[in-house]
């Protein structure tokens, strides 16, 4: 990952939640504000808690029948992702974790990064070195 990258995620991620934060504070005042980040806080967890059991009975009905649960694996990924955003005071990282809640926006996001992977692999190849260290 680049520099820049890792920049615009640490610190230029929280300083718009907090610009956004302050902005809704100046709307609706501080008490609210609290109360929104809260409400958010445990509304998400309920819906992680519950979607995440769903998608946990969903991979073993594929492991059941044989097959390999590899987008229910994917999804559990991303609800987990979604819980942690959704802990997170803000309100871009809510809309995000919110986001990822959604079945049909997670098919979206997964078929994004899917395509991603491959296109990153179709460019390159992976060389692995193997060591043997106890011949050394």
């Amino acid at each position: 990952m680049h520099l820049r990258n890792l920049i615009l995620i640490f610190v230029g991620i929280p300083a718009v939640e907090l610009i956004l934060l302050f902005e809704i504070h100046g709307i609706l005042g501080f008490f609210s504000t609290v109360l929104l980040i809260f409400a958010t806080g445990i509304i998400g967890a309920i819906l992680v808690k519950k979607q995440g059991i769903q998608n946990l009975i969903k991979i073993q009905q594929e492991l059941n029948i044989g097959n390999l649960p590899a987008p229910q694996i994917m999804d559990g990924i991303m609800i987990l992702l979604s819980g942690a955003l959704l802990l997170t005071p803000g309100i871009l990282t809510d809309i995000f974790g919110f986001a990822l809640l959604t079945p049909s926006f997670r098919t979206f996001f997964r078929t994004i990064v899917i395509n991603k992977v491959k296109s990153k692999y179709s460019q390159n190849f992976v060389q692995v070195n193997y060591v043997d260290t106890d011949n050394l």
